[in-house]
């Protein structure tokens, strides 16, 4: 069973206040099903047979969201989002959708934010506008107070998988290629370095928790993470989660000091949900002294836009460019671009290989490229695999020095040449 490090008290303990708390309902809410159907822009308006029903005041529901709570029973649902009182949003099978849902007014959606980061032990008031918070069920709510939010009180909030996705899931949803998915065994099986990256809502977490499920049994896995928020659960797992400051200012718990501590907890993988600041020095240290195999994800549009965006990182921590570019190009070996379609498909775009260029600059060489828009709305047709870039026979090198072949057809594959 893995281990997590919470906020404040034992996990049992802390449930059982949330509970208490999310129970407290907050008077004046409207009932779902009564807000008004109001234009959804580009976007498509929630059908009658989605509409939640039975939805009472806000602590009916078993998370106490009231209205919201149908929403995020559903399994279809990923993300419900409040851009205002009287405006509710839902992404169902990747698709963003307004919804008849309204809250009575604005004081109405700043009690549930208040009462749900309370309920989570987070402090959400005017000197504290917005808050981070992993709720009881494993939703993730992030939430800004007006008048930081001009519209309104905005709520996002996130619903967690109960089990990650397995690479066959994610070739049957066609966010793998079956060829991608061989070569993301590979490189797991041969303890390379990884890095996914991709934008806001491409999948990066989904596909670093199906690597991580993965991995080898018998490995013992160390995962940091600023909200503990990933859907992976495995024998050897060990979870740290940050810690914010509390209302005297004290007591904060960085990711940058949860990694150096998982350095003394003997990982075979070193692995950090997001980077997201100076722990990025810290990582790359600790990959540059034996610690081999580690997974991360970072924000950036492509991969070749990745070295730039670690250096940026790398400057919070006071680290000049050029020893940057020296810990990435001996830390890290792969990374894996994510990208969301304009049908909500999310796919894998690119994997690339860090490469030192002749003026001590590290780039990302494509291995593999996704082929070239052909299928409806400019997306590529399902099953369409990837292409062979330049990179594939540095990654072939990389594999082969560490006993690890590619599959076959990659083997005999030529650069720039169609895979199947």
């Amino acid at each position: 069973m893995g281990v997590t490090a919470r906020r404040g008290g034992g996990p049992s303990a802390r449930a059982g206040q949330r509970r208490v708390a999310a129970a407290q309902p907050v008077a004046g809410e409207r009932a779902a099903g009564t807000g008004r159907r109001e234009a959804a822009g580009p976007h498509e308006p929630e059908s009658a047979t989605t509409e939640p029903r039975g939805a009472g005041p806000l602590g009916a529901g078993p998370l106490g969201a009231g209205p919201l709570d149908p929403f995020l029973a559903d399994p279809d649902v990923t993300d419900v989002l409040v851009n205002a009182p009287d405006e509710v949003w839902v992404e169902r099978r990747g698709r963003l959708a307004r919804t008849p849902v309204t809250f009575a007014d604005e004081d109405a959606v700043r009690r549930l934010a208040v009462r749900l980061a309370a309920a989570s032990g987070r402090r959400l008031d005017s000197a504290m506008p917005f808050a981070d918070v992993l709720l009881d069920d494993g939703t993730r709510m992030h939430a800004v107070l007006a008048p930081t939010a001009v519209r309104g009180t905005c709520l996002s909030l996130r619903r967690p998988r109960r089990r990650p996705f397995t690479f066959d899931e994610l070739v049957l949803a066609g966010t793998l290629s079956p060829t991608v998915a061989a070569v993301l065994h590979a490189v797991l099986h041969a303890r390379l370095a990884v890095v996914v990256t991709g934008g806001t809502g491409t999948g990066k977490s989904t596909l670093l928790a199906a690597l991580l499920g993965a991995v080898r049994p018998g490995e013992r896995i160390v995962l940091v993470e600023d909200t503990a928020e990933l859907a992976v659960s495995r024998p050897g797992l060990v979870r740290l989660e940050a810690r914010p400051p509390n209302i005297e200012g004290a007591g904060e718990v960085t990711q940058r000091e949860l990694v150096r501590q998982a350095l003394r907890m003997r990982p075979d993988r070193l692995v950090v949900g997001e980077v997201r600041g100076p722990e990025v020095l810290d990582l790359l240290v600790a990959l540059n002294t034996g610690h081999e195999g580690g997974l991360s994800t970072v924000h950036a549009n492509d991969t070749a836009a990745l070295p730039t965006r670690l250096e940026a990182l790398a400057a919070l921590a006071g680290l000049s460019r050029a020893a940057v570019h020296s810990h990435v190009a001996a830390a890290l070996h792969a990374a894996v671009h994510l990208h969301r379609d304009v049908d909500g498909h999310r796919r894998v775009r690119a994997v690339g290989v860090f490469r030192r260029a002749p003026d001590g600059l590290v780039q990302v060489v494509p291995a593999l490229v996704a082929p070239p828009p052909t299928g409806r709305r400019g997306a590529p047709r399902r099953g369409e695999g990837p292409v062979a870039a330049e990179g594939l026979p540095l990654l072939r090198s990389l594999l082969d020095a560490r006993g690890v072949s590619l599959p076959g057809f990659l083997d005999a594959a030529a650069p720039a040449g169609s895979l199947p």
